[in-house]
Parts: C-alpha cells; sequence; structure tokens
C-alpha cells in the first residue's frame, strides 16, 4: 500500500517535514509544494535528509512552486518536479494520501 505525503511548510520554520520523513515508509511518495520547496534546494541544511529518504522513497517538488520563490533549477539531482496535472496523477495513483501540516 502506498501513500503520498503532501508536505506544504518550510523545514526551517516547522517540524512537520521532518517528521514526515521519519515517518514515511519504503516505497512511499513525498512531494514538496508551497514553502516546503525551500527543503529540494541543495546544499542547505536540511539537504542530507532529504537525500537520505530518497534512498526508498520518491521525492517530488512542485515546479511552479519552485519558480514563484525563484528556486528554479537549484532542486537538487533525483527530485522529480511535477505540474499541477502531475500533482493529480499522484494522488489517484497512491492508495491513501497524508498532508503534512
Amino acid at each position: 500500500m502506498s501513500m503520498l505525503h503532501i508536505v506544504n511548510k518550510s523545514p526551517f520554520e516547522r517540524v512537520a517535514f521532518a517528521s514526515c520523513l521519519a515517518h514515511a515508509n519504503a516505497g512511499d511518495s513525498i512531494l514538496m509544494i508551497e514553502d516546503a520547496v525551500v527543503g529540494a534546494v541543495d546544499g542547505s541544511s536540511f539537504s542530507d535528509k532529504v537525500k537520505a529518504a530518497m534512498s526508498d522513497k520518491t521525492v517530488y517538488v512542485l515546479g511552479a512552486d519552485l519558480a514563484a520563490r525563484g528556486l528554479e533549477g537549484k532542486a537538487m539531482e533525483g527530485i522529480v518536479s511535477v505540474d499541477y496535472a502531475g500533482f493529480v496523477d499522484l494522488t489517484a495513483n497512491n492508495d491513501t494520501t497524508q498532508s503534512w501540516l
């Protein structure tokens, strides 16, 4: 059973993203939206945690939110950028979703 974890808060302001990474299971998907996209930037103090999660989970970022924050092209290697249609596909292709607030 696969789960899509949706995170919308910056990992530098809230613990929701860290909690998500601690609870997500192998094979789950993690989608960063809104302010959480700053967690996708390579070289940050949070990037090692995201890289570790990518060993057994698929990590996505909403491309429009990266662009809105001037971070296009700054996401670490291995993170998959999706558009809004891709967001919908992720929700449809996973058995359940969990939003981390």
